[in-house]
């Protein structure tokens, strides 16, 4: 589905910068604004430092005069404000409304995407108004939902590319989402039984070499290594590095004795 993200009158260049990275980060790429500050603003330096690297968004985005002409070719329309208008849309929370308006996108059973309710070409657009006013009342009657984003009821106040990246992470996610990244830990290749067996004999040797071992007496020291080794479920790296330490126990033993 066309998505879009609509700002209108926005006064602040770094805040398009932000925004194109908001947006980019969600992987939405149709920026439109409305009358913007600064005629130049998708070419001011600030915008393209906020950007950082979105600058195939700026790239893309277009500055057009009218509110009529940003949403051009869109079908769903959702305003964000805190409060709501007495005429205006439904007042809802992002997650709500994404979730409703996703599964009417579904495809109902047994119809193909020709046949199905929802035409493909549908947009939607998301309308952030100016800084400065926020959206004006009759950029709000136009849209179809008024989004409201909950936050802390004693300081609901959102910078424009904070609201833009909650709403697009939201939609994002309605959407489907993305692929999780596979962040346990790295697999590894236990030590065997023989593995373990070479280690013991290896110790042995290295602890009668530094007389932590007497070997007329062992008692029980080595079957209680044995068992302490199989607790940590070595791995093949770290019976390396303990036969590491067995050989220059043993190295160490003899140039003592030399």
């Amino acid at each position: 589905m066309k998505t879009r993200f609509v700002l209108i009158q926005t006064s602040h260049a770094g805040n398009v910068g932000a925004v194109a990275r908001a947006m980019k980060v969600m992987d939405f790429d149709d920026l439109v604004l409305v009358s913007p500050r600064w005629p130049n603003v998708l070419r001011k330096e600030e915008t393209i430092q906020r950007a950082s690297g979105a600058l195939d968004v700026l790239k893309n985005a277009r500055v057009v005069e009218t509110v009529e002409e940003a949403l051009d070719g869109m079908t769903h329309l959702c305003a964000t404000a805190m409060t709501p208008r007495d005429f205006g849309p439904p007042l809802t929370t992002p997650r709500a409304h994404f979730a409703r308006l996703a599964a009417q996108l579904k495809t109902p059973p047994g119809l193909t995407s020709e046949s199905a309710c929802v035409p493909a070409q549908e947009g939607v657009a998301f309308l952030f108004g100016s800084e400065r006013f926020g959206m004006q009342n009759e950029d709000v009657y136009r849209c179809h939902a008024c989004l409201s984003i909950p936050t802390n009821p004693h300081f609901g106040s959102l910078n424009l590319a904070a609201a833009v990246q909650v709403i697009a992470y939201e939609w994002r996610q309605a959407l489907g989402g993305f692929a999780e990244l596979n962040t346990g830990p790295t697999p590894v290749q236990l030590a065997d039984a023989q593995q373990i067996s070479g280690l013991l004999q290896h110790w042995q040797q290295a602890l009668v070499a530094v007389d932590f071992l007497d070997p007329e007496a062992p008692k029980k020291l080595m079957p209680r290594l044995n068992q302490l080794f199989n607790r940590a479920q070595l791995t093949q790296e770290e019976i390396h590095i303990l036969r590491g330490v067995a050989k220059a126990m043993l190295t160490t033993a003899a140039k003592g004795q030399a």
